[in-house]
């Protein structure tokens, strides 16, 4: 017991304590989503300081069960109908997805000197362990796909909702909770249930297993209008803290100092994926008649749980948002090494 206090309780408490103070601060200035941007901010500062700070993966895991389940009741049979209608607009969505990522990658080869391999790992729009995963596989620099997924969530979580806020963008969105009672006893049902479905996955390997199983078993419960109980908003807000702490923890003392070629031109790599991306949802709003908002969270290169809360807090088409990255994020775990072949092949023939 005593070895664990000292290397993970000391450090998460002390991560914990400073997110909860960042977090109050932002709320106190009202910035967009406080209990995530608040904690990112200052636990990574805090971390780059060289304080020892830690989140274990129970945390993170905490954070994205919270989100998942809170995001998949919402997905009653009126919104599965309209989501219905989406098809074509989310496989469009996906396909630009995986373009803007190669793209990305080829454009910070050419800006940094880093092999391919690493670069295209390092922009390709998934999940840091997952893209770190595949990318070793393949030859890439594991730490450096690392580094650079956890600089481009930060700045797509403090760019967009930032954005959003000094530009008014606020909507009024139709979509609600299948049910906004808490009611104990199925709360417990409901936490029991969208568990055994992380688990499952999990178990299976499945990507953001603990995002997407209990997305998965809230939707089905909710479609079928199982309606067992609300989350309660401390646990949504304990969530979303979870997951900022869990993002600012990853920046090491050294971060900085590694490679600052390499992260400067992450960051710009990013904010053009961010530009490009929203120029794209602007278009794909006008063809398909979504918010222009909700298609720039849906296209934006953010993580899941990051966007679908953007959405959730501005009001903008929570399930749109949310089948987008979803659908995105399956669709790249299994295709991105084909994907790879294929750039690679493309690049080689280029050169013979």
């Amino acid at each position: 017991m005593s070895i664990f206090s000292h290397f993970i309780a000391r450090p998460f408490l002390r991560a914990l304590l400073i997110a909860l103070g960042a977090a109050s601060l932002c709320l106190w200035l009202k910035t967009p989503l406080p209990w995530m941007i608040g904690p990112i901010i200052a636990t990574a500062a805090a971390r780059m300081a060289g304080l020892d700070l830690q989140a274990p993966v129970q945390v993170r895991e905490a954070g994205q069960w919270a989100i998942g389940t809170a995001l998949g009741l919402y997905f009653t049979p009126t919104v599965i109908h309209v989501l219905s209608s989406y098809v074509g607009t989310i496989v469009v969505g996906v396909v630009f997805a995986l373009l803007l990522g190669a793209g990305c990658g080829w454009l910070l080869h050419r800006l940094t000197g880093v092999d391919s391999t690493t670069t295209f790992f390092a922009m390709a729009t998934g999940g840091a362990s997952e893209m770190a995963t595949q990318g070793e596989r393949h030859g890439a620099l594991v730490d450096r796909v690392a580094a650079a997924h956890s600089l481009r969530i930060m700045l797509v979580v403090l760019i967009i909702p930032f954005g959003f806020k000094f530009a008014h963008v606020h909507g009024m969105d139709p979509y609600v909770q299948g049910t906004r009672m808490v009611d104990l006893p199925g709360l417990l049902t409901l936490i029991g249930l969208t568990c055994c479905g992380a688990f499952l996955l999990r178990r299976l390997r499945w990507p953001n297993a603990w995002v997407i199983g209990p997305l998965v078993i809230a939707i089905a419960l909710t479609a079928s209008e199982a309606h067992l109980s609300a989350l309660p908003q401390w646990i949504i807000n304990c969530g979303q803290l979870f997951i900022g702490i869990s993002l600012g923890t990853r920046f090491t003392p050294a971060f900085l100092h590694t490679a600052p070629r390499y992260l400067a031109g992450v960051a710009l790599c990013s904010i053009t994926a961010i530009l490009v991306a929203a120029g794209f949802g602007l278009l794909l709003a006008a063809w398909s008649g979504i918010h222009p908002a909700t298609a720039i969270l849906a296209t934006a290169p953010g993580g899941i749980a990051e966007m679908s809360l953007t959405a959730k807090n501005l009001q903008l088409g929570v399930p749109i948002v949310t089948a987008f990255h979803v659908i995105r994020m399956a669709t790249l775990v299994l295709s991105i090494g084909p994907l790879f072949r294929l750039v690679k092949l493309i690049k080689n023939r280029g050169i013979t």
